[in-house]
């Protein structure tokens, strides 16, 4: 057996160290692939109600044509 790391007593090979820690760093980045995703809103701002009406009918007529 080649040079190993003493860890709490125990000899730990190189290579395993390093499968763990490439283990653990691909667990922190990568996504939860289980999560929920949110789905998008848009958050309309305008100064005239009926503006903010006509904006409000055409993104639902249009994204009922885009399902169908």
């Amino acid at each position: 057996m080649g040079a190993a790391y003493h860890v709490m007593g125990k000899a730990i090979p190189p290579h395993q160290l390093a499968i763990g820690t490439l283990g653990l760093l691909s667990l922190l980045v990568v996504p939860n692939p289980f999560k929920s995703a949110k789905p998008k809103t848009v958050d309309i701002k305008t100064g005239n109600k009926e503006e903010e009406q006509f904006i409000e009918n055409y993104l639902k007529q249009h994204l009922e044509k885009q399902d169908a």
